[in-house]
Parts: C-alpha cells; sequence; structure tokens
C-alpha cells in the first residue's frame, strides 16, 4: 500500500489552476523529491496532502484513506514558515508539541532528550526559543517534527539556514528516518542534496507533472553520449569521438550515436594511453531542471 496517492489533484484559485492533474504516489521507506520553480504549485499540493485546503477535484489518500485526525498523528510536517513559540523553553516547546500529536508527556521528555543530544542541542534546552540562532531553531523544529514517531515525514526545505555541519546532521537523520520505513517528502530548491537523497522526484511546474519517477532512470535518459576522462599521453585523433570539452580536472569526450563509451575505453587502452579516470557523464538535476523548465516555457 502507498503511503500517499494523490490522483488528478486540482486546485484553483481565484480562477487560476495552482494543480492541474497531478498525480503520483509515495511508498513506504522512500524518500521522495518533490521539486519545481516559484509558484509551480508544491506548497498548495503539500496542504492538500495535510488537509489544509481541499482539492476542487481529484483525491489525496494518506495510509490509504482520506486523511483524518486520528490518521494526522502518524504524519511529521514541517513547514517552510516556522511556528514554534519563542518565550517557550526549548524543552518545554518539544514536549508540548509532542503532546498535541498524542505523546505521554514523561515519554516526550525522554525522548526529547534523547534527540536534544543527537543534535547537539542538550545544553541549550533551558533557552527560550527567541534565544536561538536561526540553525538551532531549525534543528529543533525539525526534532518537533519527528520525536511523535510518524510513518509521514513532510519537509518543506529543511535544510535552510543551516551551516554545513548540522545540514550534514539533518541528511543523516533523513536517511535514518527512511531505513526505518516511513515515507519522507522532501520540497526543496538544493537539487544537488535533492539528487544526494532522493529515490524519485516529482518535478511540478504551473501545476503540472512536467517530470515524474526513478532519479537514476531519469538521469539516464537524458545523458549526453559523452564520456569524463582523466588521462596521461597524447591520443590523437580517435573514432567515433566528434568533439572535447576541456574541464579543470578532466576532458570530456563527445561520441558519435555508434559509439558506446567501452569501444572508446579500448581504443584508448590499445594506444597505450593511461587512464586515471573514465565515468560516462551523467546530467546533474540541476541541468535536467533548466532543460524542462525551459522547454515548458517555450
Amino acid at each position: 500500500m502507498f503511503t500517499v496517492e494523490v490522483s488528478h489533484v486540482v486546485k484553483s484559485f481565484a480562477g487560476k489552476a495552482a494543480v492541474d492533474d497531478l498525480s503520483f504516489s509515495v511508498s513506504p521507506g522512500e524518500i521522495f523529491g518533490l521539486i519545481g520553480p516559484n509558484g509551480a504549485g508544491k506548497t498548495t499540493t503539500i496542504r492538500m496532502m495535510m488537509d489544509i485546503i481541499k482539492p476542487d477535484s481529484g483525491t489525496v489518500a494518506v495510509f490509504g484513506e482520506k486523511l483524518g485526525e486520528a490518521t494526522k498523528n502518524r504524519l511529521g510536517y514541517l513547514p517552510e514558515e516556522r511556528g514554534l513559540y519563542k518565550k517557550l523553553k526549548v524543552i518545554d516547546s518539544i514536549i508540548y508539541l509532542a503532546s498535541l500529536k498524542g505523546m505521554d508527556r514523561h515519554l516526550a521528555a525522554e525522548k526529547a532528550t534523547q534527540l536534544l543530544t543527537q543534535t547537539g542541542m542538550l545544553p541549550h534546552q533551558g533557552k527560550k526559543i527567541e534565544e536561538l540562532s536561526k540553525g538551532m531553531g531549525q534543528i529543533i523544529q525539525f526534532i518537533v517534527t519527528i520525536i511523535h514517531d510518524p510513518q509521514l515525514v513532510i519537509l518543506d526545505e529543511p535544510f535552510s539556514g543551516l551551516d554545513p555541519v548540522n545540514t550534514e546532521l539533518l541528511k543523516g537523520m533523513v536517511i535514518d528516518l527512511k531505513n526505518q520505513g516511513k515515507a519522507v517528502i522532501l520540497s526543496m530548491h538544493q537539487l544537488n542534496q535533492v539528487e544526494e537523497l532522493c529515490d524519485r522526484i516529482l518535478m511540478v511546474n504551473k501545476g503540472r507533472s512536467v517530470l515524474y519517477g526513478n532519479l537514476m532512470e531519469i538521469k539516464a535518459k537524458y545523458r549526453n553520449n559523452s564520456v569524463f576522462v582523466d588521462f596521461q599521453g597524447e591520443p590523437g585523433e580517435i573514432q567515433g569521438v566528434t568533439g572535447k570539452r576541456a574541464h579543470k580536472d578532466y576532458v570530456e569526450l563527445l561520441l558519435d550515436e555508434k559509439t558506446t563509451p567501452q569501444q572508446l575505453l579500448e581504443r584508448l587502452v590499445s594506444r597505450g594511453i593511461t587512464i586515471n579516470k573514465f565515468e560516462i557523464a551523467s546530467p546533474s538535476l540541476n541541468e535536467i531542471f533548466l532543460k524542462v523548465v525551459g522547454e515548458s516555457r517555450e
């Protein structure tokens, strides 16, 4: 059973479609990337999944049913607009918000101490939220999102405001959620991090799906017929190579349609060339994003 199943959802505001016939599913134990330019309909989609707003048509099923009060406690949501009580102490904030999700306060206190220790935030548990830096507040918000052991975790720009060390810390915790069999939805602009973390993605533009599926398969589909090579020696003209692009630490060799990377490698080796690096060129998600969004604007 899918954790989330969105089917042909439409939502308009003032006669303008924010989400237009969108369908996708998210399975347990996967990290799913929801990406697209500003105003593409990502936040509207999340709000319909959360039952904050209703779709005009189409269906949203979470845990196989329409989201209700009971199932909401199985969900953790980190909104882009952060919302912690500024005058409350860190530990009191976490315990209070966990209790709203149905957690026993004693259990919440134990789990809060564990998560504060894991994130290095335990020394700050007695501070008021307003005394924290933006990054520290972000970590507390993340703790609040996962403390009640949700089966679905929706993270909207989870690494915003974090330094590299804390970004890596939270990335590790997101991967832990996946390994525990939870479904994780990431909505974010840092496409290199989406590429690093996500199993599948949905790219939306103007409310519609423009790219959907397994990330590795998508990258293979958009791959140029070229390879990255770092070598010693002078290969001269090579059969099947139609062009070269020099990069800092390697050369990109463009191949004709008949030549495979394996054939190129054999030709280089047969000429006595020493190969230090040989990698089939794969476009970054950012390159694919620019291409797909650019095409949809034409």
